[in-house]
């Protein structure tokens, strides 16, 4: 089977530069790297938009979702052409489960002490809300780990997700019929890094490695990110770059 493309998914908070440091050595390395946007008002309509980008690959596709792309790409991913699924601190809902859901049976981490909610308007409806990260919080809480004046910009330019998406049940669980591999991070004050292991374990993953890293692992842990899917695209059938 052909290598197939690697598409990277980003998290709420976040966007696709998120993975940047990991885009550049997968290319580097000679693979083909997608790493689209969410739009963050629906995770149905997340995991739609990511899958009908899948369905328009010509061949296997490998799906790598950080955090809130997790639960995207655990959707998204019954697509026929992907290969594999990459979860970097990342959540693996089950068929029914909702973020709020799986966050439920564990101790909260840091993050929901430290959330901002803003209105958005919808037309002909009740505004939404908006969720995002106070942005002193943001710098310890999402980008530990990071240059502080890295951290700084990334606090003012976060891109935020909908508070109804926590609430979301997942309609589809792609691990249950695609081979997955997982990364914890063990220094994760976003999710709680035993949600992590929880949603692997469950899983049935059993390539699962723990990184003494915080939540932006793909930017503090580049290589070892690389090192997993890269692992993934072997394991799933193609050939590396």
């Amino acid at each position: 089977m052909p290598s197939p493309t690697i598409v990277l998914v980003h998290g709420a908070f976040a966007d696709a530069a998120s993975w940047a440091p990991v885009t550049r050595l997968l290319l580097d390395r000679g693979h083909t790297v997608i790493a689209p946007p969410l739009y963050m008002r629906s995770l149905a309509a997340d995991a739609a938009s990511l899958r009908a980008l899948v369905e328009h690959i010509d061949g296997p596709v490998l799906l790598a979702g950080h955090s809130y792309g997790g639960a995207v790409i655990t959707i998204a991913g019954e697509a026929a052409n992907v290969v594999g699924l990459v979860y970097v601190s990342g959540y693996a809902l089950d068929t029914g489960e909702t973020i709020s859901k799986l966050q439920g049976g564990f101790p909260d981490s840091e993050l929901i002490a430290n959330l901002v909610f803003t209105p958005f308007p919808i037309p002909g409806q009740e505004d939404g809300s908006d969720v995002s990260v106070k942005i002193d919080a943001f710098p310890h809480i999402f980008a530990a780990g990071l240059d502080a004046r890295v951290s700084e910009v990334l606090a003012v330019s976060q891109r935020p997700l909908a508070a109804s998406v926590f609430a979301e049940e997942a309609s589809a669980a792609a691990w249950k019929t695609k081979p997955a591999w997982g990364i914890v991070s063990a220094d994760d004050h976003t999710i709680n890094p035993d949600v992590e292991r929880f949603g692997y374990t469950r899983a049935g993953i059993a390539d699962v490695t723990e990184l003494k890293a915080p939540h932006l692992v793909m930017q503090t842990n580049p290589q070892d990110v690389v090192d997993v899917i890269e692992r993934a695209v072997a394991g799933s059938g193609g050939a590396q770059g």
